[in-house]
């Protein structure tokens, strides 16, 4: 039986890749993509995620869902916060790409660092960590980490650029935990950061590839 997953994405180089992540850890697997940079273009240019963004995403997903698939993924954290109130609405499984990360960080950590280069992620990753922290009584440290010239260098096509700013960034860190890398863009400098940072380093595709074959399973 073919299966069939619908994505969401902001950037091209996560459309680019993720797919064919999925494709290789699911077998018979059909992944149909939508594209929209607006949706973090925008809320990084107003500095918030405005109400004409909320419904755009809506109607986005609701397009999804009528391609029938078994899940919809959203590979964007700066539209989790508001995945969360549109999911109830949505017959099919819709699941958001940090979902798995967070809840791993706040399982085997304290000292957390977030690592960005969308200034737009970074108040929607702080309150999943801290919502997830509070589900299990415990105290986490949150530290965060941007380098917005990575995400322009990355939009600019210059990808050479962008990881050698990141990695540049993850110097600063020090004795923590963990690191998630906020953007799924960064999820090939995982290993790398690890290395530099002498931490555990979380991205979210293979954590979120994780939680769909469970969610296939149910």
């Amino acid at each position: 039986m073919v299966v069939k997953i619908a994505l969401i994405h902001t950037v091209q180089s996560v459309l680019a890749t993720f797919g064919n992540r999925i494709k290789d850890a699911i077998p018979n697997v059909k992944v149909v993509n939508t594209l929209d940079e607006f949706l973090a273009s925008d809320p990084a240019e107003k500095g918030e995620f405005t109400v004409n963004n909320m419904q755009r995403l809506f109607s986005i997903v609701k397009c999804a869902e009528m391609t029938k698939p078994d899940a919809i993924i959203v590979t964007c954290s700066t539209l989790s916060p508001t995945i969360e109130k549109i999911s109830p609405f949505i017959k099919v499984p819709i699941i958001t790409i940090d979902e798995g990360m967070i809840r791993k960080a706040v399982e085997i950590g304290l000292k957390i660092t977030i690592l960005a280069t969308a200034d737009s992620t970074v108040e929607p990753t702080k309150n999943k960590l801290i919502s997830e922290a509070q589900k299990i009584s415990k105290d986490i440290d949150i530290s965060v980490i941007v380098c917005p010239k990575a995400y322009v260098a990355m939009k600019a096509g210059d990808q050479q650029y962008h990881d050698e700013i990141v990695k540049g960034s993850a110097l600063e860190i020090k004795q923590q935990d963990v690191v998630i890398l906020a953007q799924a863009s960064m999820a090939h400098l995982e290993e790398d950061i690890q290395t530099i940072c002498g931490c555990t380093v979380l991205s979210s595709p293979s954590m979120c590839i994780k939680q769909l074959k469970e969610t296939l399973k149910k």
